[in-house]
C-alpha cells in the first residue's frame, strides 16, 4: 500500500517547480496546466499533508506566501479602494518560478482560492508546521482578510472553482467563510466577527444550490470536506445531489449542460466526467466514518486510472479518451489522501 502512495505522490513530485509551487499538469501539455494557480496548490499539497511530509507542504506554502507578497502592492489597494475591473482583484495563476500574474480575458476572479490560503495559513500555525515567520508575512496574511472584508465577498460575484461566469457561490462563500474563521485563531491577526457572521447568512441563503444557475455542483463537495462549513442536512442533500445528478462512469461531471469538453457540441448531455470526485467521495465517506462508501469509491477511482498509472482532469462523456491533462496534480493527490485514509 505504501508502494503505491509513493508511486502516486511521485507522479506530483515532478510537477513541483523548484520554487516550491506546483503545476497543475505535464510541463509539455499544450492546454495552458503548465503553470500555477493558487487553488491547485492548496489541493495538490494536500496529499503531503496526509503522508506528514510537513516539508513539502511548507515549501509549498513558503512560496504562495512570497508569491503573494510580490503583489502585495495591488492586493493593498484592493483593501482600501473597491476594485471595479476583473485585473485588480487577486488573480489566479501565476508564473511558478517569477511569481508574475498570467492574464488575459478569463474568470480571473476566484474567492475560494484566497479562501483556501486562509483555511490552510491558519491550519498551518495551529498544528505547528506554520510558514507565517515575520511581520512582513503577518501583515500579508492581514491584508488578505481585510480585502475579503472589503470586496464584501458574501455578496460579491466571483467565477468560482471552475473560472466561468461571475455568480455568489456558495463554494467560494464558503472557502472564505472557513479561511476567515482559521486565522481568527491567531493572535496577531484581526478578524472583524462580521465578516464571518455575514459569510455564514450568505452561505446558509444560498445552500444547498451552489448558486443562481446552479443547483447542484461538484464544488460543493469543497464544503464537506476539507472546509467541514456545512450542516448535517446540507452535507445529507449535497452528497444525494452529487450522487444522483453529477455521478457517471469515469467521475463526476461539474454540472449539468457543463460545456468545458462537452462531448456534444450543443453543450447537452455529454458532460466530460471529471476523475477526482470519485477520491473526493471516498475521503468524505472516510472523514464521515462509513468505510463501505469510501471503499466504493475507492474502487471507483482506481478503475479510471490509465494504463501508465496517471490520473488525468476528465475523460469525455461515456468515453475512454481523456483530455491531455494528464495527469492532473489536484487528481493524483485526492487519490493519495483517499488511499491513506480508505486503507487496503
Amino acid at each position: 500500500m505504501n508502494e503505491l502512495i509513493d508511486k502516486h505522490l511521485n507522479v506530483i513530485r515532478r510537477l513541483q517547480a523548484p520554487s516550491g509551487l506546483f503545476l497543475a499538469s505535464a510541463q509539455e501539455v499544450s492546454t495552458g496546466y503548465n503553470k500555477a494557480w493558487l487553488r491547485d496548490n492548496f489541493y495538490t499539497a494536500l496529499a503531503f499533508e496526509s503522508v506528514g511530509d510537513w516539508e513539502t507542504v511548507r515549501r509549498c506554502y513558503r512560496a504562495l506566501l512570497d508569491l503573494l507578497k510580490k503583489h502585495e502592492e495591488k492586493i493593498s489597494w484592493a483593501t482600501e479602494h473597491k476594485p471595479y475591473h476583473t485585473w485588480q482583484y487577486i488573480h489566479a495563476r501565476y508564473n511558478p518560478e517569477t511569481f508574475e500574474e498570467f492574464w488575459e480575458e478569463w474568470g480571473n476572479k476566484q474567492h475560494d482560492a484566497v479562501g483556501a490560503l486562509l483555511f490552510k495559513f491558519g491550519r498551518l500555525e495551529q498544528s505547528g508546521h506554520g510558514v507565517i515567520e515575520s511581520e512582513d508575512d503577518k501583515r500579508m496574511v492581514q491584508r488578505l482578510v481585510d480585502y475579503m472584508g472589503n470586496i464584501e465577498y458574501w455578496q460579491n460575484p466571483d467565477s468560482g472553482m471552475w473560472e466561468e461566469w461571475e455568480e455568489v457561490h456558495a463554494s467560494s462563500v464558503g472557502a472564505v467563510l472557513a479561511g476567515l474563521e482559521s486565522v481568527a485563531q491567531l493572535p496577531y491577526l484581526t478578524v472583524p466577527s462580521d465578516y464571518i457572521e455575514k459569510g455564514g447568512a450568505a452561505l446558509e441563503r444560498i445552500l444547498p444550490r451552489e448558486s443562481a444557475d446552479k443547483f447542484c455542483d461538484l464544488s460543493l463537495l469543497s464544503l464537506i470536506w476539507p472546509y467541514r462549513i456545512v450542516s448535517p442536512e446540507n452535507i445529507a442533500l449535497i452528497l444525494k445531489n452529487a450522487e444522483y445528478h453529477l455521478e457517471k462512469r469515469r467521475g463526476l461531471i461539474r454540472y449539468k449542460t457543463d460545456r468545458y469538453y462537452n462531448a456534444n457540441a450543443d453543450g447537452w448531455s455529454e458532460e466530460a466526467e471529471w476523475t477526482f470526485g470519485f477520491p473526493w467521495l471516498a475521503i468524505i465517506y472516510a472523514d464521515r466514518g462509513n468505510k463501505e462508501k469510501a471503499r466504493e469509491y475507492m474502487q471507483k477511482a482506481e478503475s479510471v486510472i490509465t494504463r501508465e498509472g496517471l490520473l488525468p482532469e476528465l475523460y469525455f462523456s461515456n468515453n475512454e479518451r481523456c483530455n491531455e491533462n494528464v495527469p492532473l496534480a489536484w487528481s493524483e493527490s485526492l487519490y493519495v489522501v483517499a488511499r491513506s485514509l480508505v486503507g487496503s
